[in-house]
């Protein structure tokens, strides 16, 4: 249950749910979330930062029990915004889904400015 000062999580692609995460997996990835959303800082082995992404993005990382998940989000003043969920397979995060992840957060920033300036 989310308490008055907590950050809001926004989907913007993705969920966390079993299947396909594991009951293990899902758990730790919703405690992970929720000290986000309690404005703790996280760092390696939970988190690391997406700068290519852009300012304040990271991925948590999520192991399950033959692969790893990676979610993908944005520290945002009012709200953690979640960009992607997904199966990571190799080292280094697919070029696709920076990409992708660029352009969902840029739509989430113009979709604020916009709110703000009407």
């Amino acid at each position: 249950m989310a308490s008055l000062g907590d950050k809001p999580l926004v989907w913007l692609k993705g969920e966390v749910k079993t299947p396909p995460f594991s009951n293990q997996a899902r758990l730790e990835a919703g405690l992970l979330l929720r000290r986000l959303q309690q404005g703790q800082g996280l760092s390696l082995p939970h988190s690391r930062p997406m700068p290519a992404i852009g300012r304040q993005c990271h991925e948590l990382r999520i192991s399950d029990r033959d692969q790893t998940w990676r979610i993908i989000y944005h520290v945002a003043p009012d709200a953690i915004v979640i960009l992607d969920v997904f199966s990571k397979k190799t080292q280094a995060t697919p070029v696709q889904i920076v990409e992708v992840c660029q352009k969902r957060l840029a739509a989430y920033m113009r979709a604020i400015s916009d709110k703000e300036h009407t």
